[in-house]
């Protein structure tokens, strides 16, 4: 590091294309004295043969040499978009250098001028293409979730401004956040929003959602490809963690990786260097990574699904997401607040809420979260044709034949508080068998499947419950 400018080329290949013996010896041994794997040419023709047998990162490429125009490199595509290419041309040249510009080349040097400029135009390059390479992943990327810091989120927000005061503090390094809770609570909203109010909010965010990943593409995905790695690998190309380097890369479902992608992960973060699949060499990455997952890790550990020495890299700053259920009234301001975001997306006037719909989103379970809100909310703007919004449709909110309505005061009513004279718990567990019952139609093994007990405490609280005698059926 110099003067706040890294140095390092450590791990880079470099092809310098360039007549002058002289000028080409000292760029080579300055990008050498910095890590750079370097190749000089003279001439077109010895550039096509070293492109064609070995990969490169960056070319040195001057525009005029013995044998034509290093512009001709560009327009034929001889150079693969994977590599990055920095012109050299004479006093004069600037037109040389925008037509190169154009045809695809990241920066340009006018001679004459000090190799020690060179890190910085590299670093500047290198930024170019990570920015090209985030750009492609977010356009086959899923649309920004939406997530809301609610009262009942208060311990959550001060655990994350604790994480944010420790990566200040930090700057450089940054240990990993994994964030864990069900489907649907947001976890992919927190990634951002720790990202976009982090150290690194100016660099790329890039986001993975590992469970999408086949098998056999996910590694040189996650890590790139050299040219002939596999069948189709015709160009090499730079992996989602080159992409993120000085930001953030976000692995959604990080366990459904195999052990051995797990393994190379926990190196890259580790030892801060990847190797693209099929290469030999090191890539230096400074990568901040958020894991998410909805999975309990220690079971995963357990059955030997997920790597324990990773769960203990990836432990430090863990974050718990709690479950839309648990987020009482809140759910009704996140509830309004998606509204306003639908409404505005759709160019509808603004709904209102019923006090009969907002009974039903707050006494609706909501399995899929928030996820699962907005899509309901989305539902009732396009099917509800007045001008409030009642949610007759939501799932669950209304009695079925034969079921008992919860009543103000109930129990099963979200926002129930246990009254001062006390509560009969022998009451509840046996009316929770009732409803297991009638929701697997009497067959007691169901029943006792859905409550997480076994069959003869079924029996047992039936034993002394005649109605509930009669209901049940012996089938398994």
């Amino acid at each position: 590091m110099k003067d706040g400018i890294e140095t390092s080329l450590a791990g880079l290949s470099v092809l310098v294309v360039d007549d002058e013996a002289m000028l080409r010896r000292r760029l080579a041994a300055h990008l050498e004295a910095l890590g750079a794997d370097v190749t000089g040419v003279e001439t077109l023709a010895a550039a096509r043969n070293a492109i064609s047998a070995l990969e490169f990162d960056f070319v040195l490429l001057d525009i005029h040499l013995p044998d034509g125009v290093g512009l001709d490199l560009l327009r034929a595509g001889t150079i693969p978009s994977s590599t990055g290419v920095v012109v050299m041309t004479a006093q004069g040249g600037v037109e040389g250098a925008v037509e190169a510009m154009r045809l695809g080349a990241l920066d340009y040097l006018v001679k004459p001028f000090e190799p020690a400029v060179l890190p910085l135009v590299m670093r500047r390059a290198r930024q170019a293409r990570q920015s090209s390479r985030a750009a492609e992943h977010a356009r086959q990327a899923e649309g920004e979730a939406l997530f809301f810091f609610g009262d009942s989120l208060r311990p959550l927000r001060e655990q994350l401004e604790k994480i944010l005061a420790a990566d200040r503090r930090l700057q450089t390094r940054l240990p990993p956040v994994l964030i864990t809770g069900e489907t649907g609570t947001g976890k992919s909203s927190l990634a951002r929003w720790l990202h976009r109010h982090g150290p690194r909010a100016a660099q790329p965010i890039i986001e993975v959602n590992c469970s999408a990943l086949p098998e056999s593409l996910a590694e040189s995905e996650l890590f790139g490809h050299e040219r002939g790695a596999f069948t189709d690998a015709r160009n090499a190309r730079q992996g989602l963690f080159e992409a993120a380097h000085g930001g953030t890369l976000f692995l959604d479902e990080l366990p459904s990786l195999s052990a051995a992608l797990q393994a190379k992960v926990l190196t890259a973060i580790e030892d801060r260097k990847i190797r693209r699949l099929g290469g030999n060499r090191q890539i230096e990455v400074d990568v901040r990574v958020i894991a998410a997952t909805s999975r309990d890790l220690r079971r995963a550990v357990e059955s030997g699904e997920f790597r324990e020495d990773l769960l203990h890299r990836l432990d430090l700053f863990r974050v718990n997401l709690p479950p839309l259920r648990e987020r009482g009234e809140d759910i009704l301001k996140l509830a309004e607040h998606l509204l306003e975001q639908l409404c505005r997306q759709h160019r509808l006037p603004r709904r209102q809420l019923t006090a009969e719909g907002r009974r039903r989103l707050r006494a609706y379970r909501w399995p899929g979260n928030v996820r699962e809100l907005a899509h309901e909310l989305e539902r009732g703007l396009v099917f509800e044709e007045s001008a409030t919004l009642n949610f007759a449709h939501l799932p669950g909110s209304a009695a079925q034949p034969g079921e008992t309505q919860a009543v103000q005061g109930d129990w099963l009513n979200a926002g129930f508080r246990f009254p001062e004279s006390g509560f009969v718990l022998e009451d509840a567990m046996n009316r929770l068998v009732q409803l297991a019952l009638k929701q697997s139609g009497g067959n007691a093994s169901q029943a006792a499947r859905l409550l997480g007990v076994t069959r003869d405490f079924i029996r047992y609280r039936l034993h002394g419950d005649r109605k509930g005698n009669n209901q049940t059926s012996e089938n398994q």
